[in-house]
């Protein structure tokens, strides 16, 4: 039995067009997204085609041009950080049961970190205000 996809999550092709509004930090045309990448650029169609998926789910918004121009021009209706901040927090729930713990073990066993690393996130965690 297949599990149903989550709307909420952005696949890799998303996440490209995503980070490229993000890093624009203003609103683009569907040209100017294709614009870039790196080539050979995806077709007009197949970008068409991603920013209506990510309409619907929720990511992005858009608005016409001034003056009469039919063009549409995409925004992110969510930051980079709000989407890392939730992306992680379902990484957290459904691969360590919602523990911060289990999932900083996981990251800190799998990625083999120097005693500076470790040094450098203690120094991190300490610097953090409470909430």
């Amino acid at each position: 039995m297949r599990r149903k996809k989550d709307d909420h999550t952005l696949t890799k092709a998303e996440m490209e067009i995503m980070n490229i509004l993000w890093d624009a930090g203003k609103a683009l045309s569907t040209h100017t997204i294709i614009s870039h990448y790196p080539e050979p650029h995806p077709a007009y169609s197949t970008i068409a085609t991603f920013m209506k998926i990510l309409t619907m789910k929720g990511y992005v918004g858009f608005r016409k041009g001034e003056d009469g121009d039919k063009t549409h021009y995409f925004y992110p209706l969510m930051t980079r950080v709000e989407y890392t901040r939730k992306y992680m927090n379902e990484v957290k729930t459904t691969f360590f049961g919602g523990s911060v713990k289990s999932l900083i073990s996981f990251f800190a066993q799998e990625e083999k970190l120097s005693e500076q690393d470790l040094q450098d996130i203690f120094a991190l965690i300490n610097d953090t205000p409470e909430p």
